[in-house]
């Protein structure tokens, strides 16, 4: 395999779904009529985006102890994460959403019937694909909302952000210092080589990160399947678990192996993680591998305008530029002075992964 073969711009894909519920989720106004049916199809809509690990949310202008009564009797409250039903500007809700879900904002669709509500929110937020409600039950025949793959983690994908509400309530209720808060967790993070059964995954991964993705790139299955078997390069994958469950597959790396130097071609991290300090310890980890193998560690960094957080994470993991190409930059790590893992995460490495890579 070619060592110049590099992945794509990612396409757009919706990765949460906003409503309002007013004639869009259900036919009427709930504060006129207190028994509104839900508009046909809309039931069928949001299960189908569940099963495909799109999220959802509310953003309604309206009675909150109502709508949330509504939404339960119609067996459909525990589909929408962080709903917003206030007498708000439609536009903040979506990004008290957005910045509740840690997601761009240019990953979200909103629904409404109200060509105004969609207007105010197209304007302040043009990020976003705006829906007219009357075209919502025709959403899962659209690109944008048809992920390639499903995998487990889709089908799991809410249950996961639940855990993350609850792992946060916990966190703001607790006191002490941020590390001894996460010892707290039990973090279990394991690091190992992709299997066949990992790359519907992988390739989701690459098409849904965004902000913690070095490159920016997307790859194909097919491309990451000959990556995986390629004697010249490594594909890894990351998961995390804690006490309040798993994470699913929250990391991959791409490496490109040479007689005297590794390249990283792609690192991402699920943003998910990103306050849990797992993008460290998989840098820290490559790092001893490499010094371990006697050889050079570089990484491609390639800024999209969202990922400065991870060129940050490489310069505390002590990697310094040494070439740029236009605007895709080479990183060179010093192996020198590697610190220890935290104590407050158990590190798996299985034991084919274990000295050179």
């Amino acid at each position: 395999m070619s060592s110049e073969s590099t992945g794509t711009r990612p396409a757009r894909t919706v990765k949460c779904v906003v409503w309002d519920l007013d004639n869009t989720v259900w036919d009427g106004i709930l504060l006129e009529d207190g028994d509104v049916p839900l508009r046909p199809g809309i039931r069928e809509v949001i299960t189908e985006l569940d099963r495909r690990g799109i999220l959802q949310s509310v953003a309604s202008r309206n009675d909150h102890e109502a709508a949330s009564a509504a939404l339960e009797r119609h067996g459909l409250l525990d589909y929408f994460l962080y709903p917003q039903i206030t007498w708000s500007a439609k536009s903040e809700s979506v990004r008290a959403i957005a910045a509740s879900l840690n997601l761009g904002l240019d990953a979200f669709a909103f629904v409404d019937d109200d060509p105004f509500e969609r207007a105010e929110v197209a304007y302040a937020v043009p990020e976003l694909i705006c829906v007219d409600a009357t075209d919502a039950a025709a959403l899962t025949g659209r690109p944008e909302f048809t992920p390639r793959f499903i995998t487990d983690d889709s089908a799991k994908r809410r249950t996961m952000y639940r855990a993350d509400q609850v792992r946060a309530e916990v966190e703001r209720e607790y006191s002490g210092p941020t590390e001894d808060f996460l010892a707290t967790l039990d973090m279990r993070f394991t690091i190992a080589r992709a299997t066949e059964e990992d790359l519907q995954r992988a390739a989701e991964l690459t098409v849904r990160t965004n902000q913690l993705n070095t490159t920016g790139y997307t790859y194909s299955y097919e491309e990451l399947d000959a990556f995986r078997t390629s004697p010249d390069h490594e594909l890894l994958v990351a998961r995390l678990v804690d006490r309040h469950g798993p994470y699913g597959t929250i990391g991959l790396v791409l490496i490109e192996r040479g007689s005297g130097a590794w390249r990283i071609k792609l690192l991402l991290m699920s943003c998910r993680v990103m306050a849990r300090g797992v993008g460290g310890v998989l840098i820290t980890y490559l790092r001893e591998r490499a010094k371990d193998a006697g050889v050079r560690l570089l990484s491609e960094f390639l800024p999209n305008g969202r990922n400065r957080m991870m060129f940050v994470t490489y310069k505390f993991s002590r990697f310094r530029e040494v070439a740029r190409d236009g605007e895709l930059v080479t990183l060179e790590a010093d192996l020198t002075d590697i610190p220890a893992y935290p104590d407050y995460m158990k590190i798996t490495v299985p034991d084919t992964l274990d000295g050179a890579l």
